[in-house]
């Protein structure tokens, strides 16, 4: 697993670093910063590097490493397998809008929000204590860094990893 955590951050690195411009793209940050090692195995493996690094908007929900390490033994690693890939951008695309949502344009209360993965929702809900997430297995993620600023878009950190599924309450 942490081999396959290096040679994708490598990869992904080398791409980055064939650029001619330079950028402070999501697959930027996320590259730059260790606590998204697994996210960025994860985006390279369903080959979704190059679109977020494109002109977006993206909101990403990313997980920190800690997330996918609390998911059932075994799931990275299975979902990183290559015959697994479509299930692995169904999980990816389910953290991604195709809008810029800063945290401060989420409205408070609890509202439906539709990830790039068309056929699934997720319910966000602002309140008092932050930003909740409610995916597929009725589970809450909330949101421990909001408004990491990209030039492609926003990352809000979050400590779980949203899965698809039935549609969350969202009340």
């Amino acid at each position: 697993m942490k081999l396959a955590r290096k040679f994708a951050a490598t990869l992904v690195a080398a791409t980055i670093g064939t650029s001619a411009v330079a950028s402070n793209t999501i697959v930027d940050i996320a590259v730059a910063d260790e606590r998204f090692s697994t996210l960025v195995a994860a985006v390279s493996a369903a080959g979704l590097v190059e679109t977020l690094q494109g002109p977006g908007p993206f909101t990403v929900y990313a997980p920190l490493n800690d997330a996918f390490a609390a998911l059932p033994a075994g799931t990275v690693d299975t979902l990183l397998k290559p015959e697994n890939k479509d299930q692995l951008t169904n999980v990816l695309l389910y953290h991604v809008d195709d809008r810029n949502l800063t945290a401060a344009m989420i409205p408070s209360g609890s509202n439906y929000f539709k990830p790039v993965l068309a056929s699934e929702r997720l319910c966000i809900s602002k309140g008092s204590d932050g930003v909740m997430i409610a995916d597929g297995t009725g589970e809450m993620a909330s949101v421990v860094i909001a408004d990491i600023m990209a030039d492609n878009g926003v990352i809000h950190v979050i400590d779980k990893v949203l899965l698809p599924g039935q549609r969350p309450a969202c009340h």
